[in-house]
């Protein structure tokens, strides 16, 4: 007799891809400058932490809004009773104009339209029940966040297809891409509801440009599909071009007055852009009222806490504080940013040119041992095992070609990716000089042979070595 459902025993969550593996190396053995100074640096996790002396200083100024208090007197009482699904109103109008903010007023949002989720993660398989059946796809650029595979399919049913993107252009969406990977869901006989792309891009830390997003709406007002816009990392863009929303497309080349702008979807979140993952903040923006009611209903799987709330309504509502945190927030980004680039074009590693988010997108083909993806396997063990930097290899975001990693700067301090950049120097370094020898020594079967025992001796050390590091 089965005891459970095929749902709980199915291996579809993802969580064996290298990207959370990453993950659990370094919970087992997490650097800290005291405690731990040998210890794996966590460079896999996405997280804003520049900026929080912001938030805390106006905390500190303002304790009736962490104390839930109007006025001096306390709302306690009434945050804790039971709250309607659709979210507090006050709320909702505040994130709205801050996600207006965000996008240099240039275009305003409804808070009639928009659903409250409890993070991204929330909206985007929100988005996918009431968009998609179990069995039908859509379309995503490589590489993509690792997480949609389970976000858009574990619970859903869906099927995730991928345009195929190359480094050639630097990694740019293509009409040819987007038609071959719909050809692609015809011959595996899934039907296509839709493209989901994440602006800016998660893990290219670049922004989608106007050319871009118009070729993706003529896309899918051919084919008649919809489009998701994951905007979680719109308020991060530090450098040009400037961030462009795909609702500023939408109402330029006048979409407003077709069935296309039902057919629009943005995603949103306070995760990235206010560094406030664990307050699970995010929300769905719709012009399509069913959806809006379907996600509606669906949110009270998901909700927000009314404290949660009440707080972000008081703070969001503060325009001077908004106005400075991101522009500061961006200035500190793109001062972090500079150093993990400059740092590593010193030792000879590259990186895509980027103008956003929390991460860059890092070229390490050259440091292969070969051109596959053993071969990046192989070089990620050893700078997880060795080097002791949990990045996140490109092929646990799908990317085609091996080599690449994603690499994030914001969730240490500085003097911590100081650290990390000398410890893949002195890797880079001690690679250099084993070719060098390698390269001058005559071959032999002797050496062979110690070579083939080295490789053995890698991989036995992975799979049962005490970490050491």
């Amino acid at each position: 007799m089965k005891f459970l459902s095929n749902k709980a025993t199915c291996n579809l969550h993802g969580q064996d891809s290298s990207y959370f593996l990453g993950w659990e190396e370094y919970e087992k053995n997490p650097y800290d400058e005291t405690r731990n100074p040998k210890g794996i640096i966590q460079m896999g996790l996405a997280e804003n932490q520049l900026s929080f002396d912001l938030l805390e200083s106006w905390l500190a100024q303002n304790p009736d809004a962490a104390g839930f208090k109007t006025n001096g007197e306390s709302i306690f009482r009434e945050l804790a009773l039971f709250q309607d699904y659709h979210g507090l109103p006050a709320f909702k109008d505040a994130l709205v104009q801050f996600m207006s903010e965000i996008r240099g007023n240039k275009v305003s949002f409804d808070s009639n339209k928009l659903v409250l989720t409890a993070g991204a993660t929330s909206a985007n398989e929100t988005l996918m029940f009431c968009l998609a059946d179990t069995g039908d796809a859509f379309l995503l650029p490589t590489p993509y966040y690792p997480g949609f595979d389970r976000d858009l399919k574990w619970r859903t049913g869906a099927e995730i297809v991928p345009i195929q993107c190359t480094s050639s252009n630097g990694f740019r969406i293509t009409e040819s891409a987007l038609e071959e990977a719909y050809e692609l869901a015809k011959r595996r006989n899934l039907r296509v509801k839709g493209v989901l792309v994440t602006n800016p891009s998660n893990p290219l830390a670049t922004t989608l440009s106007k050319q871009e997003l118009e070729l993706l709406l003529t896309f899918i007002a051919t084919k008649r599909i919809h489009l998701i816009s994951d905007e979680i990392y719109s308020g991060t863009v530090f450098n040009s071009p400037k961030f462009v929303s795909v609702m500023e497309v939408l109402i330029e080349n006048n979409y407003m007055y077709t069935d296309i702008w039902d057919r629009v979807h943005i995603v949103y979140s306070l995760s990235k852009d206010l560094g406030l993952p664990g307050f699970r903040v995010g929300a769905i923006y719709s012009n399509d009222d069913m959806v809006v009611s379907a996600a509606t209903k669906m949110s009270s799987f998901g909700l927000i806490s009314s404290q949660t709330q009440y707080l972000l309504f008081i703070m969001l509502s503060d325009k001077k504080l908004t106005k400075h945190y991101l522009s500061e927030n961006q200035k500190r980004l793109k001062q972090r940013h500079e150093m993990l680039v400059r740092g590593l074009k010193k030792i000879g590693i590259s990186c895509l040119d980027s103008n956003a988010g929390l991460f860059c997108w890092v070229d390490m083909r050259h440091l292969l041992s070969s051109n596959t993806f053993d071969g990046e396997m192989e070089l990620w063990k050893k700078i997880v095992y060795e080097v002791g930097l949990n990045i996140s290899p490109g092929s646990s975001c799908h990317c085609t070609e091996p080599g690449w990693f994603r690499a994030c700067f914001a969730n240490m301090s500085e003097a911590t990716l100081y650290i990390a950049i000398q410890r893949l120097k002195a890797f880079v370094d001690s690679n250099a000089t084993n070719n060098n020898i390698q390269n001058h020594q005559p071959l032999n079967n002797t050496s062979s042979k110690k070579k083939s025992f080295s490789k053995l001796v890698f991989r036995l050390s992975f799979n049962e070595r005490q970490r050491e590091r």
